[in-house]
This record gives C-alpha cells, structure tokens and sequence, in this order.
C-alpha cells in the first residue's frame, strides 16, 4: 500500500525488538486494530485537489497587489507549504506506479537517494507549515495590539528575512529528521517543536480575544460601531483559530503516533494506534486541501482575486 514516503519512515517503532513486535501485533490482533486499507486513488485525487487549491492561492496573491503585504506574503508561504505536501504524495506515487509497471528501472541505490529527497519535502512542510502558522499569528498579534506601528515593525525588509530563515531553518531540519529519525531525541525535539507552536498560538489567540471582547463591551457601552480595523483583526484572529483547530485535527494523530513510538512502542494500545497510520496521512493531506478554502471564504478581496484567476481575467 502507498503512503506518504517520508512519514513511512515513521510507520512502525524501531525502538523495540523484532520479537517484542511480533508479541504485541499478535495481541492486538483482534477488531479494530486491523487498520485501514485506504486506497491509492484517495492519496493521488486528494494531492492532485490540493495542489491546485494552493496553486491558485499562490497566483491570486501574486495577481493582486493589495496583497503584496507581509500577512500575505506570510500566507503564500503557507500555501507554498501545502503545496510540498501535494507535489512529494504525487511524486512517490508517480514513481512507485512507474517501477511496479516496469517503465522506469533504477538501481536500489537510486531509488533509496529518491526516497530521501521526498523525505526531506514532507519533513520541511511539516516544519514551515507549523512556523508560519506561528509568524502569521504573531502577524496578527502586532496589528491588533501595535496597530499604529504595525508597519514600522513589520516592514518587508524583515518579512523576507523571517520567510528566509524559516526556509532555511526548515530544510535543515528536514535534514536532520530523516537522517536521524531512529533518534529519539530527535523525535523528542520534532514533538517538542510542535507543542511550543500550538501554546504560543494558543496564548497569541486567547490575548486577542480577550481584547476583542473588551472592545465590544465597550462599543455596546458606548453605543457606538465598531471601527473597521477592530473588526477586521477580530475577522482575522477568527480565521487564524479556525487554521489552527484545523492544523490541530490533521496533524494531531501523526504527532501523537510519534509520542507512542517513542514511550510504548510494544504495548497492545499502542499497536492498535500504529495500524491507522494510513488514515493520519490522509487527514495531512486534508489539512492542505482544507487551507485554502478557509483563504477564499473569510477574505473577500483574495475571494474576489481567485474568482478573476479561474476565470482569467488578468
């Protein structure tokens, strides 16, 4: 069965013996730890679905320049993200289709450098996925609570060395994870990384929406509308915790899978959790189908931009 390459580097525990592995999967043999049998077709229509969806994404802010701001630049980059998600699924399938089919032959050797390189894709979307959810929050953070200086903070200059270092900091990590993922220290950091960027996002959106709800109060006080730039960084904040309930949920049962490997690789439970791999992989693949829409629908303008995009009215 198919899968993402690089994530099933990650499908079964390394840090228990063959036997002990063998015990627990007969244990767990019964009812529902059979697993899923997701078929390749679900994988290649869903990459295909994505990479389009954030292909267009991509076109739209680069089409209008009302967009050409950090927040957006910072989006784009996430769509970028995505899209790595759905160029590295239809490129192993592509290739796994073309050597079981006898159209392409190569060496295993070429095969296992190949398998690495889709590796690292997967691996560096996961982590710039994650960072620039956390660089859009803070984005968002800075324009609610230092409106007035906003653009003396986030100016471009440092927007593209922020888009820079974490493209960088990404592909190291990358690197690093799949040349090392037997470590579990390194599976520990890899966990831990993911846990700070969820609290930080957390603590960013609580804060927000505690002011938000401040300042309504103090409108219906006062009897008076609420200003246009409030209401847009409420707007904002709501589709921002709206991406990260989402990224939570698509990513959530994958990191949980690497925090089973790494503290009970043999139990019974643990097993059970081990066979649904397929289905994590398919809720990751969501998760970069889902973005986009939620771009579209709460921001009018890019609504409006991915409209004349479709239709090509350049």
């Amino acid at each position: 069965m198919s899968t993402l390459a690089p994530l099933r580097l990650l499908r079964e525990p390394w840090n228990a013996s063959e036997s002990n592995q063998n015990n627990a999967t007969v244990g767990a043999s019964g009812g529902w730890c059979q697993g899923l049998d997701i078929p390749n077709e679900l994988f290649l229509a869903l990459g295909l679905v994505s990479l389009v969806e954030n292909l267009l994404v991509v076109a739209a802010i680069l089409k209008n320049r009302n967009l050409h701001s950090p927040t957006y630049y910072f989006i784009c980059c996430l769509a970028v993200s995505d899209m790595l998600v759905s160029i590295s699924n239809l490129a192993e399938m592509l290739f796994m289709l073309l050597l079981e089919h006898g159209v392409l032959v190569m060496r295993p050797s070429i095969v296992r450098h190949m398998d690495s390189i889709i590796d690292m894709l997967i691996c560096s979307s996961v982590v710039s996925s994650l960072s620039f959810l956390g660089v859009i929050a803070v984005d968002r953070y800075i324009t609610i609570f230092y409106a007035l200086r906003y653009h003396s903070i986030m100016t471009l200059p440092r927007a593209v060395v922020t888009m820079a270092s974490i493209w960088l900091a990404s592909t190291v990590s990358s690197t690093v994870l799949v040349t090392y993922y037997r470590s579990n220290t390194i599976l520990l950091c890899f966990i831990g990384f993911f846990l700070f960027m969820l609290v930080l996002m957390l603590v960013l959106y609580i804060h927000m929406f505690a002011l938000a709800r401040h300042h309504l109060h103090s409108i219906s006080s006062q009897q008076k509308p609420p200003t246009t730039h409030r209401g847009g960084g409420l707007k904002g904040a709501v589709t921002l915790t709206i991406l990260l309930g989402v990224f939570f949920i698509c990513w959530g049962p994958f990191f949980f899978h690497l925090i089973l490997i790494v503290t009970c690789p043999t139990n019974p439970f643990c097993t059970c959790f081990f066979s649904y791999f397929n289905l994590f992989l398919i809720l990751i693949i969501c998760n970069s189908v889902i973005d986009p829409l939620i771009y579209a629908f709460r921001s009018q303008e890019l609504w409006q931009t991915l409209r004349e995009v479709v239709t090509c009215s350049w």
